[in-house]
């Protein structure tokens, strides 16, 4: 693969300054915030930080489920969209679909949070914004005057982050810094981890056998990577490694439940093994679902998958 352009395969092209033009027009949608005929969620644009820019999509069910005529108040699940902290948006009909899925059949509020992209913005810009949204959702519950889907319908002593892919390297190190922040009343009941993006140095087993994978080979992987840590690191840092760091990993131990869904043709399948591994030594309530048959993002490709995976989120979420 000596002669393979990670960056064509992106489809960005890098820049004298450091940052990079993102030629993939991926479909997008509005948010609806009044009920349309056939789409079960309404859903709207909140900002979140006006300094950074950073805003979320909010997600709310048509159908609010009650018992003795009172509205009963559901999970709140802050979602962050993938695309190895470089590419995309949670306006992308890739990620408002399901987020509108999740909320609709779990059912749940789900807040879709829209972080800054690297390398732009090199991690842990998206950690922090991951946090300044858990804060400013706590805000908005605790202000009579506050974001009325959240103060009204949210349950915020049942909290979960999660996402799929870099999403799920960004909820499972948010959940690590929320956890040395004052986030009351809001709790963290849990995350989950679809196909979570990790990597190191070392290569591992499935990294070798799938290094030619057709959706993110080795190559890409590495770049991918090489612009969103800081500069001057490798891919051992803990941001991307967090097995090798042992400060960090005592951390672990304040995530109470975790998910954890990966296949095995996916290249980083090896490095979700051993974050499992590392969870369960620490004491971790891991709940882990390996399937021997599926690749990386496989369920956004095959509906039957997608269904599957959303069946076990909701299960864990309930």
């Amino acid at each position: 693969m000596s002669k393979f352009d990670p960056y064509q395969h992106l489809s960005i092209r890098p820049n004298p300054d450091g940052t990079i033009t993102r030629l993939t027009n991926i479909p997008s949608t509005e948010a609806n915030p009044d009920i349309i005929p056939g789409i079960p969620t309404v859903s709207k644009d909140v900002t979140v930080n006006e300094e950074t820019k950073v805003w979320a999509r909010i997600f709310r069910p048509n159908k609010l489920p009650s018992n003795d005529n009172t509205v009963v108040r559901l999970p709140i699940v802050f979602y962050f969209h993938g695309g190895g902290f470089t590419l995309f948006s949670v306006s992308n009909i890739t990620t408002h679909q399901p987020c509108s899925t999740i909320a609709s059949e779990t059912p749940a509020i789900v807040v879709a949070v829209e972080h800054r992209l690297a390398p732009e913005h090199r991690l842990p810009t998206q950690y922090e914004d991951a946090i300044d949204t858990i804060l400013w959702v706590k805000k908005q519950v605790l202000d009579p005057q506050g974001e009325r889907w959240l103060r009204d319908y949210g349950d915020f002593t049942r909290c979960y982050l999660g996402g799929r892919g870099s999403s799920g390297n960004i909820a499972f190190h948010a959940a690590i810094k929320a956890a040395d922040r004052d986030i009351k009343p809001l709790n963290i009941n849990g995350i989950f981890l679809n196909q979570p993006m990790f990597g190191g140095k070392e290569r591992l087993p499935s990294e070798l056998k799938y290094a030619t994978d057709q959706l993110i080979p080795l190559p890409v992987l590495d770049l991918l990577w090489e612009l969103a840590l800081p500069k001057a690191t490798d891919r051992d840092h803990r941001y991307c490694n967090p097995m090798q760091d042992a400060v960090y990993k005592s951390k672990v131990s304040s995530l109470g439940r975790c998910l954890v869904i990966s296949f095995d043709m996916d290249p980083m399948f090896d490095r979700v093994q051993a974050f499992v591994q590392m969870l369960v030594a620490e004491k971790v309530q891991v709940d882990a679902r390996f399937d021997i048959v599926g690749f990386h993002n496989i369920d956004i490709v095959d509906t039957q998958r997608a269904q599957a995976i959303l069946n076990i989120i909701k299960e864990f979420i309930i």
